[in-house]
């Protein structure tokens, strides 16, 4: 009974943010909460009880959660970044799409959490021991070889030396990410955004470029034996493309070089030509 009368407390308050605030560092606890879109960020609420809380899409930004207990909390859409999660208890939590950029979760407890869609950074510091680079989050060296990534916004991801190897990345929004060492043979890029992007040295061979918008990408070094289509690609003001690689990509069949990118309006062949 005490508890569900803290927790019909803390729910009639969804709605103020400074009161759900108040009542939480007051020692209050938030377990079972509907806390949809609540705003915490730049607060300090170490040790606060949120088990298996709701926290959809929630702002906890730059939040002091030291040792706090998101057990099987659902996190899904919540901004994390820049919080201290140091000791926290998220066994069982559901961070998918979470943005843990330059988190800190040193000592925290991710046994069986959902990392699925998770962004990091070379700022976010996970548990010593734990295998995030193949825990489905994205950011520099993830292994996501095969991953569903088709429509999802990743603008100015960090991706530097990421395993992509076959993932599906169609129709995503990656504008000014950072793809340099990455390996993306067999990908399909079909219809992405990759304007600005940087993809030195990275490895396309076989991948599917078509309707991909490229308008200033960074194509230095980029290794590639054969893409599987460029139909519709914009190579527009690309930086990095030699002389072979462009005289290469304008081998290919006029079918391919004369279709129309359906975003810039502009034809393949034409955005290869200087």
């Amino acid at each position: 009974m005490h508890n569900e009368r803290i927790k019909s407390t803390i729910d009639r308050l969804s709605q103020d943010n400074e009161q759900i605030f108040a009542a939480l560092a007051a020692g209050q606890s938030g377990s079972y909460a509907d806390l949809y879109q609540v705003d915490l960020s730049g607060r300090n609420l170490p040790q606060v009880d949120l088990r298996q809380a709701t926290l959809i899409r929630a702002n906890l930004s730059q939040t002091d959660f030291a040792g706090a207990n998101f057990a099987q909390a659902d996190l899904r859409g919540a901004s994390l970044d820049r919080s201290k999660l140091k000791d926290a208890n998220l066994t069982g939590a559901c961070l998918a799409r979470v943005d843990l950029s330059g988190a800190d979760l040193t000592g925290a407890d991710l046994t069986d959490a959902k990392l699925q869609g998770v962004r990091y950074d070379r700022h976010t510091t996970f548990p010593d021991n734990f295998n995030y680079k193949s825990s489905g989050a994205i950011g520099p060296g993830a292994r996501l070889n095969g991953a569903q990534l088709n429509t999802a916004n990743l603008r100015y991801i960090d991706l530097q030396d990421a395993s992509l190897l076959g993932a599906y990345l169609g129709g995503a929004d990656l504008t000014g990410a950072n793809l340099q060492g990455a390996r993306l043979s067999q990908s399909d890029l079909r219809r992405a955004f990759l304007t600005g992007v940087c993809l030195r040295n990275a490895g396309l061979n076989a991948a599917n470029l078509a309707g991909a918008d490229l308008r200033a990408a960074d194509l230095t070094d980029i290794e590639f034996d054969r893409l599987e289509s460029i139909a519709g690609a914009d190579f527009s003001h690309v930086r990095g493309l030699t002389d072979e690689m462009r005289s290469r990509l304008l081998n290919y069949p006029p079918s391919e070089l004369e279709t129309y990118n359906s975003f810039t309006r502009n034809t393949t062949g034409a955005s290869l030509e200087i």
